[in-house]
């Protein structure tokens, strides 16, 4: 009634105690553990090799018959389908998981994280080119002349400093709903944009002679943009928009509560699409073995440059990250990396890292149980930024191409070759062969003819699935290695959620008057 106090729950006590089975991994009352996919766990390890065996020897047994390029495209269909399942998810992934992981971590904690993983991303982006350049330098596969190698495709001209330059805007989106399906790029003018003349007066008058009118062309490169999502200014924007809503305590409980709500229906609706995986990449890979025209350019020339690549990416990602991994942790690499084969398996299937991030959300959490506030920072950042496999391979390939055309690189061009294809790396998009676009970077630092990257583009599709399966090993264990790093800091504010919870529960009511009593209370006080 209206003259009786009433008595409310306090509020934030049940969404705490719903963060800490979050956390804790508890499922509330009425709700079942997840179930793995038996597609993916029952079959272990042989059955998933049997399945890349599948998907290898379908794609052989069908190049006798010849399909036109008609029949590959329908034949491809439901590779295709998984792809747009995949990236539909990635959007929404990347905006939530790095709102809530920045939302519910404290500005010291959030920033010695960011710390750690970005030292990790550098050091393992430039033990990764080291690879690539000790690898090509020892085999050599360049070994010959480049006759021998036909071209594939063509290749657009992009200026060094353009490309850094856009690198920076697309981290600053002016357009946030633009950025979802846009990104900035430079276009290259393929028209006159500038006449000018200029008369030498004091040449003239030194010579005495007629004047001498000297016409030249000013090339000024035009803003423009090209379709693909602009990962990079998403995940700045979210970083620092979950680093916001930290700040705000409980006035920014909505948005964390939301956030936090839209990133668990898309884990749901990963684990939907796990089940169809197994299907759609049989038929992406057999696709794109339909797809080559000769499978005889795989040898020679271009199959001892395919094999250094495959040596440098299995040397990092079987050896180097293992051992980086181990040397942080002291725990067992290949267990934990047992529970990403199926993040590896979509990667080397979709050759897309972002494709593949709902999926290596997935294994990370619920396989490996790593932290949701690791995850939800590293994976996405990772997935941008850290492209190991990306850097190995721009440096070989470009060492590669200076090899075929009898050109000596000395030590310095080395060097350079080096750092820009760790920078060029960070500026890849996480699509299927981005590579190709920012090796142009690579060889322009060195004066090196950027159309002879065409050289290497018929076995580009193969090479970018097992690059993209070492960038994502790369990130996968850089979350294990900055959890354990971080494991004093998330305890630290276990214990501290812990206790408010506890200091909740202790009074979980408190007095509400009603109106007409809270004006009795002041009148009584005034008359006193």
């Amino acid at each position: 009634g209206r003259g009786s106090s009433l008595l409310w729950p306090t509020p934030g006590t049940r969404c705490e105690e719903l963060r800490r089975r979050v956390r804790e991994r508890e499922p509330g009352p009425g709700v079942q553990p997840p179930q793995p996919s038996l597609l993916w766990v029952s079959p272990g390890l042989g059955g998933r090799a049997r399945g890349g065996g599948i998907r290898i020897t379908l794609g052989l047994a069908l190049r006798p018959y010849r399909m036109t390029h008609r029949q590959i495209k329908y034949f491809s269909f439901p590779g295709e389908l998984l792809m747009r399942m995949l990236q539909m998810l990635v959007l929404p992934l990347i905006v939530s998981s790095l709102i809530t992981g920045m939302a519910s971590l404290d500005s010291g904690a959030s920033g010695k994280m960011g710390l750690r993983a970005v030292v990790y991303y550098m050091a393992t982006t430039i033990i990764a080119v080291f690879i690539g350049i000790f690898m090509v330098l020892i085999i050599h596969p360049g070994k010959g002349s480049k006759e021998t190698l036909g071209r594939a495709g063509q290749i657009e001209p992009v200026h060094t400093t353009d490309a850094f330059m856009d690198l920076i805007r697309n981290m600053f989106p002016p357009n946030l709903v633009e950025a979802c399906f846009r990104q900035v790029s430079t276009l290259a003018p393929s028209l006159l944009l500038e006449n000018a003349t200029a008369v030498w007066h004091n040449v003239t008058q030194a010579l005495g002679s007629l004047p001498e009118v000297l016409s030249f062309e000013e090339v000024i490169p035009g803003p423009g943009s090209v379709n693909g999502v602009n990962a990079l200014g998403l995940v700045v924007f979210s970083v620092c928009f979950g680093l916001v809503v930290g700040s705000m305590k409980q006035r920014g409980q909505a948005l964390r509560e939301f956030f936090d709500c839209l990133n668990e229906a898309i884990l749901r609706l990963v684990a939907i699409i796990i089940w169809y995986a197994p299907v759609g990449i049989l038929f992406l890979v057999a696709g794109k073995i339909l797809e080559m025209e000769d499978l005889a350019v795989m040898g020679g020339q271009l199959g001892m440059y395919t094999l250094t690549v495959l040596v440098g990416l299995l040397v990092h990602g079987l050896c180097v990250l293992p051992l980086i991994y181990f040397a942080v942790t002291h725990k067992n690499p290949w267990a934990f990396m047992v529970g990403l084969l199926q993040a590896l398996v979509t990667a080397l299937g979709t050759s897309s890292s972002s494709a593949t991030l709902p999926v290596t959300f997935r294994c990370l959490e619920e396989n490996n149980g790593v932290d949701k506030r690791v995850t939800r920072f590293v994976l996405p950042v990772g997935a941008t930024i850290n492209m190991d496999g990306t850097a190995l391979y721009e440096a070989l390939a470009a060492i590669f191409i200076a090899q075929v055309n009898n050109y000596e690189l000395d030590f310095g061009q080395i060097i350079t070759i080096s750092i820009t294809a760790t920078a060029a790396s960070i500026g890849a998009a996480g699509i299927p062969q981005a590579g190709l676009v920012t090796m142009v970077i690579v060889l322009t630092s060195v004066g090196l003819p950027t159309e002879d990257i065409t050289l290497i583009m018929a076995v580009d599709w193969f090479l970018d699935r097992l690059r993209t399966t070492v960038n994502v090993l790369g990130d996968s264990l850089g979350a294990g290695v900055v959890e354990h790093l971080s494991r004093h800091e998330l305890e630290i504010q276990d214990a501290e959620l812990s206790n408010s919870v506890i200091e909740e529960n202790e009074k979980p009511y408190h007095l509400i008057y009603p109106e007409n009593d809270g004006r009795k209370h002041r009148s009584s006080e005034t008359s006193m």
